[in-house]
C-alpha cells in the first residue's frame, strides 16, 4: 500500500496582515525564536516521513528558497571559526526533505495553488499544510491525520474544536457522526455562528488523493472568485467519502499577530537556555 511521501505547501499570499513587514519578506519566513514558520511546518513534515515537499511560491517569496538550499559561504565560515553547533544546524535545514518550489503566477486562491503542484504529485496521494498553523502536540499533527488515511484511502481534512465566537474565522465542517475520526457530511467557507454546523474548524492540515485535482478543475469557485482546497473537497464529496480527524494539540494561528506572539511565548518558555531569563523579564514588564 501507497505510503504518503509528499507533501505541497501553498505559500503564495501577501500576508497583508503583517505589513509592512510582509511587503519584501514572506510572512513564512517569520521567527518563532529562531526558527522561521515554514522550517517548523517541514521539519513537522519530515518527522511525518514526508519526503518532498512542494514548495508554491509567489513573487517576494526568494528568501523561502534560499533559506532551504545550500549556503556554501556561510558553512565555510561556520567551520572555519569551528562552530560546529551551528554547522550542524544550518545543515540540517536543508536535509529536512527534497524541496521543489513552484510558482503561482497571481493569487487566485489555495485550490489554485494546490493545482500548480499537480504534474510534480502526478497520482500519488499527498500532504497539503497551510503555512499558518503551528501545532504542538507530542505525535505531529500530520502524523496523525496520516494515520487516518493509511486505515481509509479517503481525503482526510485535520479539525479542532473552536470557541462559537471563532467559527466566523474558519471553515466549518459538518461530521455525518461524534467522534475523534468520521465521515464529514458537509463544508461551510466562515460562515455566521447561527449558521455554522458545528464548532469543527479546519485546520490546515489534509492528506489528499490525486482525485483533488480533477475535483479542484469542476468545482464552483468560493464567492469571492477564489478557488479554494475546500472547493474541491466540497466537488469529490460527491462521490467519494471525505473523512475528518480531530487533531489533539496546541494550535497556534502564526497568520495573526496574537497567535504569533502567542508561539514566540510557547517556544521561549519551552527552551532551557531561553526561558528563566524570559520569564524574569515578563515578571519585569508586568509590575510595571
Amino acid at each position: 500500500m501507497q505510503k504518503v511521501k509528499k507533501a505541497v505547501f501553498p505559500v503564495a499570499g501577501f500576508g497583508t496582515r503583517f505589513l509592512p513587514f510582509t511587503k519584501a519578506t514572506p510572512k513564512e519566513m517569520l521567527p518563532i525564536v529562531d526558527k522561521p514558520v515554514i522550517q517548523l511546518l517541514a521539519e513537522e513534515a519530515a518527522n511525518s516521513e514526508i519526503e518532498q515537499i512542494i514548495v508554491v511560491t509567489g513573487r517576494s517569496k526568494r528568501a523561502i528558497e534560499d533559506h532551504f538550499d545550500a549556503s556554501f559561504e556561510l558553512e565555510y565560515l561556520l567551520e572555519k571559526k569551528n562552530k560546529k553547533e551551528l554547522l550542524r544546524e544550518v545543515k540540517k535545514v536543508e536535509n529536512l526533505a527534497k524541496f521543489i518550489f513552484v510558482r503561482q503566477a497571481e493569487p487566485k486562491g489555495d485550490g489554485d495553488a494546490i493545482m500548480q503542484a499537480k504534474e510534480v504529485i502526478g497520482q500519488d496521494p499527498f500532504c497539503v499544510v497551510f503555512g499558518d498553523d503551528l501545532i504542538k502536540s507530542k505525535k505531529p499533527s500530520i502524523a496523525q491525520i496520516l494515520d487516518v488515511f493509511e486505515k481509509h484511502r479517503n481525503c482526510v481534512i485535520g479539525v479542532q474544536e473552536v470557541p462559537k465566537k471563532d467559527i466566523p474565522k474558519f471553515g466549518i465542517v459538518k461530521p455525518l457522526r461524534d467522534g475523534d475520526i468520521f465521515e464529514i457530511e458537509d463544508m461551510v467557507e466562515k460562515p455566521k455562528i447561527s449558521e455554522a454546523p458545528s464548532n469543527l474548524a479546519i485546520v490546515g492540515k489534509f492528506v489528499c488523493t490525486h482525485e483533488i485535482f480533477d475535483a479542484l478543475k469542476q468545482a464552483k469557485k468560493s464567492p469571492d472568485g477564489e478557488l479554494r482546497l475546500i472547493d474541491g473537497f466540497r466537488k469529490l464529496s460527491e462521490k467519494r467519502a471525505i473523512f475528518g480527524k480531530k487533531i489533539h494539540g496546541t494550535r497556534f494561528d502564526t497568520g495573526s499577530k496574537i497567535g504569533f506572539l502567542e508561539a514566540i511565548v510557547d517556544s521561549a518558555l519551552d527552551r532551557e537556555d531561553l526561558r528563566d531569563d524570559f520569564i524574569k523579564y515578563i515578571k519585569s514588564r508586568i509590575k510595571n
